[in-house]
Protein backbone atom coordinates (compact mmCIF):
# COMPACT_ATOMS: atom_id res chain seq x y z
CA UNK A 1 0.00 0.00 0.00
CA UNK A 2 2.77 2.10 0.37
CA UNK A 3 4.05 2.37 -3.15
CA UNK A 4 0.76 2.60 -4.44
CA UNK A 5 0.83 5.80 -2.40
CA UNK A 6 3.79 6.45 -3.30
CA UNK A 7 3.30 6.18 -7.11
CA UNK A 8 0.18 8.39 -6.68
CA UNK A 9 1.83 11.07 -5.35
CA UNK A 10 4.62 11.14 -7.90
CA UNK A 11 2.02 11.03 -10.54
CA UNK A 12 0.03 13.93 -9.24
CA UNK A 13 3.69 15.54 -8.67
CA UNK A 14 4.34 15.04 -12.75
CA UNK A 15 1.23 15.84 -13.41
CA UNK A 16 1.53 19.46 -11.43
CA UNK A 17 4.88 20.26 -12.88
CA UNK A 18 3.95 19.19 -16.51
CA UNK A 19 0.81 21.75 -16.24
CA UNK A 20 3.15 24.36 -15.04
CA UNK A 21 5.81 23.96 -17.64
CA UNK A 22 3.32 24.06 -20.74
CA UNK A 23 1.19 26.86 -19.09
CA UNK A 24 4.74 28.79 -18.24
CA UNK A 25 6.28 28.08 -21.70
CA UNK A 26 3.03 29.89 -23.29
CA UNK A 27 3.33 32.41 -21.01
CA UNK A 28 6.49 32.87 -22.24
CA UNK A 29 5.77 32.68 -25.95
CA UNK A 30 3.41 35.15 -25.52
CA UNK A 31 5.03 37.95 -23.39
CA UNK A 32 8.03 37.99 -25.92
CA UNK A 33 6.49 37.55 -29.15
CA UNK A 34 7.33 40.05 -31.95
CA UNK A 35 5.00 40.31 -34.39
CA UNK A 36 6.56 41.71 -38.08
CA UNK A 37 3.70 43.77 -39.26
CA UNK A 38 5.26 45.49 -42.36
CA UNK A 39 5.55 41.05 -43.70
CA UNK A 40 2.04 40.42 -42.84
CA UNK A 41 0.53 43.17 -45.91
CA UNK A 42 2.48 40.90 -48.07
CA UNK A 43 0.29 37.99 -47.49
CA UNK A 44 -3.38 38.81 -46.79
CA UNK A 45 -5.93 36.09 -45.49
CA UNK A 46 -8.77 36.06 -44.30
CA UNK A 47 -8.88 35.86 -40.53
CA UNK A 48 -11.10 34.62 -37.78
CA UNK A 49 -12.71 37.37 -35.72
CA UNK A 50 -13.12 34.76 -32.73
CA UNK A 51 -9.99 33.25 -30.72
CA UNK A 52 -10.47 30.24 -28.36
CA UNK A 53 -7.49 29.15 -26.00
CA UNK A 54 -7.38 25.52 -24.65
CA UNK A 55 -8.57 22.52 -26.10
CA UNK A 56 -11.77 20.09 -25.45
CA UNK A 57 -10.95 17.04 -24.01
CA UNK A 58 -13.26 14.03 -21.95
CA UNK A 59 -12.68 14.51 -18.12
CA UNK A 60 -12.05 11.00 -17.69
CA UNK A 61 -8.46 11.61 -19.84
CA UNK A 62 -7.00 12.88 -16.79
CA UNK A 63 -8.49 9.98 -14.37
CA UNK A 64 -6.69 7.36 -17.06
CA UNK A 65 -3.74 10.00 -17.47
CA UNK A 66 -3.25 9.93 -13.63
CA UNK A 67 -3.74 6.34 -13.25
CA UNK A 68 -1.55 5.24 -15.85
CA UNK A 69 1.53 7.48 -14.39
CA UNK A 70 0.66 5.85 -11.14
CA UNK A 71 0.84 2.21 -12.33
CA UNK A 72 3.83 3.34 -14.25
CA UNK A 73 5.72 4.96 -11.03
CA UNK A 74 4.53 2.01 -9.53
CA UNK A 75 6.37 -0.24 -11.48
CA UNK A 76 9.63 2.06 -11.32
CA UNK A 77 9.56 2.08 -7.24
CA UNK A 78 9.11 -1.50 -7.04
CA UNK A 79 11.42 -2.35 -9.16
CA UNK A 80 13.86 0.00 -7.41
CA UNK A 81 13.24 -1.38 -4.03
CA UNK A 82 14.29 -4.91 -5.12
CA UNK A 83 17.18 -3.60 -7.14
CA UNK A 84 18.06 -1.29 -3.56
CA UNK A 85 17.21 -4.19 -1.18
CA UNK A 86 19.32 -7.06 -3.46
CA UNK A 87 22.46 -4.30 -3.26
CA UNK A 88 22.33 -3.98 0.46
CA UNK A 89 21.76 -7.50 1.59
CA UNK A 90 24.57 -8.50 -0.54
CA UNK A 91 26.52 -5.99 0.42
CA UNK A 92 25.88 -6.29 4.20
CA UNK A 93 27.50 -10.10 3.54
CA UNK A 94 30.53 -9.25 2.48
CA UNK A 95 31.25 -6.60 4.90
CA UNK A 96 30.20 -9.36 7.94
Amino acid sequence: MKIILQAFIGSIIIHIIYTAYTIMGGYIKTKYYNPDIPKGWETVDVLQNEVAFGMIISPYFFLYSILSVTVICAIILFAYEKLFKKKVSTSRRVSA
